[in-house]
């Protein structure tokens, strides 16, 4: 399925590059490579890349960054193909092409003198070199459409200045491109249909029918779409630690005949049905279902794989019952958690567990597994967090993997540090939002409130939520470790959250977790912070006579801890964001407006900017470049969307600050 998935999205790419190149009268490689530009600035990789191709004797360079903050020298280099998939990108082809791309660094200010002013290539050569001066890394980029044998060269240096390369090929463009996105419903069509008894239903969006299933098919499905079979179930499958799946497994072995009568079957869901009828028009029969889902039984289900795949049983005369019901995809969230927590007598389930149905936690949980994690401390491994929606689900995935090198690899990539559950992200989160007293009263009431919170507000689950999510994540354990050095013994956690909520409060949510996210950690500035913190925490929470635990949930606890006085260091207070982060950031409708503004300013207006901001030259090369690609996108009639229209408006506004006046500006352009 993965091979397919990237067959697909190798397709869609060369036909994406194609037709913009066309339309827009570019090179395919320069087209390419824009469009990489994006993809990176969407996720936050890269800033401010402009397009700038140069192409000599043992050199060429495709673009080039020089984000504002200096904190790096980008160059970009690329490889595309019209046949990606026939060849691989080879590591004597990708040391090849980041050689000739290093050499940009050394001949750099040979290669000026021979550009005519006003051109991308004179405006990189002197970027670079006054970025040289200052600079504190050089990162090299080779972005390609081919899929890679190899990895990135080792670090390096130029002049001292610490060098990395980074190479972006087919397969890590497919795994930033698709973050966050969503399956598509299970299908299953039966090729003997499941015999059926419908029951009568009088409502409109729901109906039920009764079945028995083959254990080998329940089987064969969970082998095919594991978790995601599950992903309404209040949890997941607990392995074969407790007594009901023991008892399963030995049913299973020892008296398979007798399994219908002794298991409770599985209660599912669909969104469609299609069935046999008789002559009467009444439901026979199961041809075949769409949104499949398991609500509850999927310890059976997994029971019956693990008996089917580790114990080499074929399971024939096993067969489940099933209750059926089939739900309109509209009321899946009303009424599958009833279904779940009416017909559940297995394990005992908490109220956490009876959310992990909840569309919040559904779209959290697909979200957030689709990302993946930068990589951290010049590892180069990318990584993901794994949110446990449900019990278990964390153990049941490396269970999939059945050598131990394949479940060393998974956890190499989703560490069992970067797992978290749902009541650790209500502290997380209400640890940011300043709700200390609230994580203090336990991981259930904490949780409750937290989903009396979300009912509220109804956040916009989408990738930048789940970051910031995470991001929060991240400033807890920061915190916890510091909390752990200076000693808080058993009131660790209650020392950790009044601390994370009290810096959250001094900096007014300007922590940048954006940066966080990028970093997947805190900066030293900020650990400092927290360390100076803790210890002023502590004096007010433990000292004082009082039972810490009851004293920590009370509200007085928390109005007394902001009252601690406490300034924010310099050297975080420089790192402070203008904004505060609410974490449901209203970037989708700033992203609304900014994409209605730059359609209300015509395309020839932004011509005129581009012509006029290159004749003054006024703006940066990356700026004027965005004009003329926005005059160009609106000219043909398609939209300018997302980041790059927010940044269009910022250079729109940036050059009426600098002198543009559109009108006259407009007219000379007619003019000439």
């Amino acid at each position: 399925m993965a091979d397919h998935d990237l067959h697909e999205y190798s397709r869609a790419l060369v036909t994406d590059v194609q037709a913009l190149a066309d339309a827009e009268g570019g090179s395919i490689p320069n087209t390419f490579t824009q469009r990489v530009h994006e993809i990176l600035e969407e996720a936050g990789v890269v800033t401010d890349a402009a397009l700038a191709y140069h192409y000599s004797r043992g050199l060429e360079i495709y673009g080039y960054g020089l984000p504002e903050d200096g904190s790096s020298l980008d160059l970009y280099t690329t490889d595309f193909s019209l046949t990606p998939l026939s060849s691989k990108l080879t590591k004597v082809e990708s040391d090849r092409l980041f050689r000739r791309l290093f050499a940009f660094l050394g001949k750099h200010t040979a290669i000026r003198p021979n550009q005519e002013d006003n051109t991308d290539v004179y405006d990189m050569c002197t970027g670079v070199e006054k970025a040289l001066s200052n600079v504190l890394k050089i990162r090299l980029f080779l972005l390609s459409n081919r899929v890679s044998t190899t990895s990135a060269p080792e670090p390096g240096e130029f002049e001292g200045i610490p060098v990395t390369y980074e190479l972006w090929d087919l397969a890590r463009l497919h795994r930033h491109e698709t973050s966050g996105s969503i399956g598509e419903p299970i299908k299953v069509t039966f090729e003997r249909p499941l015999p059926c008894l419908a029951a009568h239903s009088d409502e409109p969006n729901y109906s039920v029918v009764l079945t028995v299933i083959p254990g080998r098919q329940l089987a064969e499905l969970y082998k095919e779409h594991r978790t995601r079979l599950l992903e309404l179930n209040v949890r997941s499958f607990l392995q074969t630690r407790g007594a009901v799946n023991k008892g399963i497994r030995e049913t299973l072995l020892n008296a398979p005949s007798r399994f219908l009568a002794y298991n409770n079957g599985v209660t599912a869901t669909a969104s469609d049905v299609d069935f046999e009828n008789d002559e009467a028009g009444i439901p026979v029969a199961i041809r075949s279902m769409t949104g499949l889902q398991i609500v509850n039984g999927g310890q059976t289900t997994a029971s019956l794989h693990h008996v089917l795949t580790r114990d080499k049983r074929d399971l024939a005369g096993v067969y489940v019952q099933m209750k059926l019901t089939i739900v309109d995809p509209a009321h899946l969230s009303e009424i599958v958690p009833r279904i779940s927590q009416y017909s559940n007598t297995q394990n005992k389930v908490t109220l956490v567990d009876f959310s992990s149905n909840h569309e919040f936690h559904v779209a959290f949980e697909r979200v957030s597994r689709s990302l993946w994690a930068p990589a951290a401390n010049g590892s180069g491994q990318e990584t993901r967090w794994f949110y446990e929606r449900a019990r278990g689900q964390y153990t049941d995935k490396s269970a999939e993997h059945e050598t131990r090198a394949a479940q060393r690899k998974f956890k190499l990539i989703t560490p069992t540090r970067q797992r978290f559950s749902k009541s650790d992200l209500a502290t997380f989160v209400h640890s940011w939002e300043q709700l200390p007293y609230w994580v203090s009263r336990g991981a259930q009431k904490n949780f409750a409130h937290f989903m009396e919170r979300i009912e509220k507000s109804d956040p916009v689950v989408d990738v930048q939520y789940c970051k910031r999510a995470i991001a929060t994540a991240l400033l807890f354990q920061a915190a916890d470790r510091i909390a752990r050095t200076h000693s808080a013994g058993s009131h660790k956690r209650l020392i950790t959250t009044y601390t994370v909520a009290r810096l959250s409060l001094a900096t007014e949510k300007r922590i940048d977790l954006d940066r966080i996210w990028n970093e997947q950690g805190t900066t030293n500035a900020l650990r400092e912070a927290l360390d100076e913190l803790c210890p002023l925490i502590m004096e007010t929470v433990i000292s004082g006579g009082r039972h810490v635990s009851e004293w920590a949930k009370k509200p007085d606890c928390w109005d007394e801890v902001s009252r601690i006085p406490w300034t924010v260091p310099d050297a975080l207070v420089s790192e402070l964001t203008a904004e505060p982060f609410e974490i449901a950031s209203p970037e989708s409708t700033e992203s609304d407006e900014a994409e209605a503004a730059v359609e209300d300013i015509p395309s020839e207006e932004w011509r005129a900017l581009a012509d006029w901001a290159r004749e003054g030259r006024v703006l940066r090369p990356v700026d004027r470049q965005l004009a003329e690609r926005v005059a160009q996108r609106l000219s043909q009639g398609r939209r300018v969307v997302g980041v790059q229209a927010r940044q269009a408006i910022e250079v729109y506004e940036e050059a009426l600050r600098e002198g543009f006046h559109p009108a006259s500006a407009v007219l000379d352009h007619e003019t000439t």
